[in-house]
């Protein structure tokens, strides 16, 4: 008989931001199909652009830290997930290791200062309380040099599946290694008074007769527009601007993502 083991982590534990290693083990194999053709090639541009130095937070497994470091640009990453780190710095010898930490966009601390500081992909979306939005801006704001930028996205949200939310959409099913497949599946539940999507992801895969289930649940805070404005200007930045797309069009009734720029004047 195959094996079955199976594990729920809840929404609420200490390490709810966390990526799990099941999470990080197959994150590139998810979102290398679903999203680098969606921002990869515009965060390359801006980073491989950059004169100075760079960081990305939220570097995770390192799916656009390693092309920009490949192009000969002067990066620095953090993430809070262990998990994410130590597959990215498997993929790097130790000089290039060493531009990898375990820091909080919150609160992380550097000796030198950055022209570019980078947060692709929702990165801001996993700071749910204001206090914790506002300490990142100015956090960030602190290690940029004289003319330095901020760029981050967050979606723009589409109202209709906030009031639904999704239920047990697959988002991927297919191989992973010869003979071994895995299945992933998105439900969200909206909490509309604290603007939260409350996510559950579940993983279903196969290693030969072992069967593995296992669940992660997390919460993302979504944005509108005004809000935002009103965000940054509460901060530090100097300037800023909301575009509506990665070919940073002007925002329209079309726009499906918030592409935010904060300059350090």
């Amino acid at each position: 008989m195959p094996e079955t083991i199976i594990s729920n982590q809840g929404a609420g534990s200490a390490d709810e931001a966390l990526y799990p290693d099941y999470f990080a083990r197959f994150y590139d194999l998810i979102y290398h199909q679903v999203r680098d053709d969606v921002d990869n090639e515009y965060y390359l541009k801006k980073a491989v652009g950059t004169k100075g130095r760079i960081l990305e937070a939220g570097v995770g497994t390192g799916r656009l830290f390693t092309a920009t470091l490949d192009n000969g640009a002067d990066i620095y990453g953090i993430d809070i997930s262990p998990a994410m780190t130590d597959i990215l710095k498997s993929r790097l010898n130790d000089s290039q290791g060493s531009r990898i930490t375990c820091q909080n966009i919150i609160d992380f601390k550097f000796d030198f200062s950055f022209d570019l500081i980078m947060a692709p992909f929702r990165v801001f979306m996993h700071l749910t309380e204001k206090s914790d939005q506002i300490r990142a801006l100015n956090n960030v704001y602190e290690h940029l040099n004289p003319g330095g930028r901020f760029i981050f996205d967050v979606f723009v949200p589409d109202l209709q599946i906030l009031i639904s939310g999704l239920n047990n959409v697959i988002d991927f099913d297919g191989e992973f290694e010869p003979g071994n497949r895995l299945k992933r599946t998105v439900t969200t539940r909206p909490d509309l008074i604290n603007q939260l999507i409350n996510v559950t992801f579940r993983f279903d895969w196969n290693e030969g007769r072992s069967i593995f289930t296992k669940e992660w649940n997390t919460s993302l805070r979504y944005f509108f527009r005004f809000e935002l404005e009103h965000l940054i200007e509460r901060s530090e930045f100097d300037s800023y601007t909301i575009c509506g797309d990665f070919e940073e069009s002007e925002l329209s009734p079309e726009s499906k993502e918030f592409l935010i720029s904060c300059m350090k004047c």
